[in-house]
């Protein structure tokens, strides 16, 4: 197979980390504006996964048509042929330098022999069988070398006939995917009225009914559903890893360091958006058994620990920020990534974190202060 050399560069990293999520957004909303329909497959969905996955078959499996398994057998041989094929590659290595050597080591004897050397008769024809022998070796490495390529190239065109058989079938496909799911619709989840009856028993989600809570929840909210869009980035960039590796024999240098500084990114910045959804991990194993005012209380005796972490993240921060600035840093990788628009996720994911916390102590506190837990909640 052939090899494959991209790199990403930096700007389409930064920009695709920017411009991915505000087009998903954006086509969400559009979508929901307009009242679309959620149920049924769709073509664009179905062609995206030929493109991407149909040497697995997964755009006849998201059609409903089991025949897309026959697909996964054809690629799992082509795995294994390519990984025979770089042993055998390995072998060709080995065999052509002591073959190499050997030549070498043939002349330099077939000069003492001219020379009169003695001895040098014996050398000569102990170094032509050894020669002989490593060429014996570097043919049948590259005979093996050779079935191997061939099996990858018949399992891959395969593959390909399939896809661009595939190509016309899939509107076909469709309609039939689309009548199987009109005479039995599937079962879906309706994650809004979930949504609803875990805020009515739990009370997990706080109220915001002040100007300032639902501004800093805005700003969480918006955080949280655009860091969430890079893990869809993540399914591409490791898709790509997986493909070049083990099918071109191309490894990246920059998929693995681009994905973790990403999702460090994202751990930061989802901050305060799961502290205003209470999803960040405690043990409440007594905290569970108070009262609405007993757990305010407990939430404003413990929240200075929290603005402790708060306020050190965002000053710490900063500070990291700002020396990676001024000398410009960059990963000591052969990629070299800038570092400072990651360090500066530092200080943005602090200060979201500590908004989100005062938002949470001021409903705390309006808890404490009023007669009943209810009307600290406000409409």
């Amino acid at each position: 197979m052939p090899s494959v050399t991209f790199v990403l560069p930096h700007w389409l990293y930064w920009s695709g980390l920017v411009l991915f999520p505000l087009v998903a957004m954006f086509a969400l909303a559009r979508r929901d504006k307009s009242g679309a329909p959620e149920h049924g497959t769709s073509r664009a969905i179905a062609y995206f996964l030929l493109v991407t996955a149909g040497f697995a078959g997964m755009h006849r499996l998201y059609l409903r048509n089991l025949r897309g398994l026959l697909f996964v057998p054809v690629f799992i041989a082509l795995l294994l042929a390519n990984a025979e094929s770089r042993e055998s590659r390995e072998g060709i290595s080995y065999a052509g330098n002591q073959t190499a050597k050997a030549e070498f080591l043939l002349e330099r004897a077939r000069k003492d022999q001219a020379g009169g050397k003695q001895g040098a008769a014996q050398k000569v024809r102990a170094h032509q069988l050894e020669l002989q022998r490593w060429r014996e070796q570097l043919s049948a490495a590259e005979a093996v070398q050779s079935r191997w390529v061939g099996i990858v190239r018949a399992c891959a065109l395969t593959i390909l006939a399939g896809l661009l058989f595939d190509l016309f079938r899939v509107p076909a496909l469709k309609r039939r995917c689309d009548a199987l799911d009109r005479s039995d619709p599937p079962r879906r989840f309706d994650f809004g009225h979930a949504r609803v009856a875990a805020t009515a028993d739990g009370g997990r989600i706080k109220p915001e009914n002040t100007a300032f809570a639902r501004l800093v929840g805005r700003v969480n909210d918006f955080s949280g559903a655009f860091v969430a869009y890079w893990s869809v980035i993540a399914v591409f960039v490791y898709y790509y890893e997986v493909l070049a590796r083990y099918v071109f024999n191309s490894p990246t240098n920059w998929a693995h360091e681009s994905m973790f500084l990403m999702f460090g990114a994202q751990y930061l910045l989802a901050g305060g958006f799961c502290l205003r959804e209470d999803a960040h991990v405690r043990v409440d194993v007594f905290y569970m058994r108070f009262s609405k005012k007993g757990k305010a209380l407990v939430d404003v005796l413990t929240s200075v620990f929290f603005f402790i972490f708060a306020v050190s993240l965002l000053t710490s921060g900063w500070t990291f920020f700002n020396d990676s600035f001024q000398v410009r840093e960059v990963s000591f990788t052969e990629w070299g990534i800038q570092y400072y628009p990651i360090k500066l996720t530092l200080a943005a994911g602090a200060a979201l974190l500590l908004l989100q916390g005062i938002s949470r102590l001021l409903h705390d506190i309006a808890i404490l202060r009023s007669p009943t837990p209810e009307a600290a909640d406000g409409a």
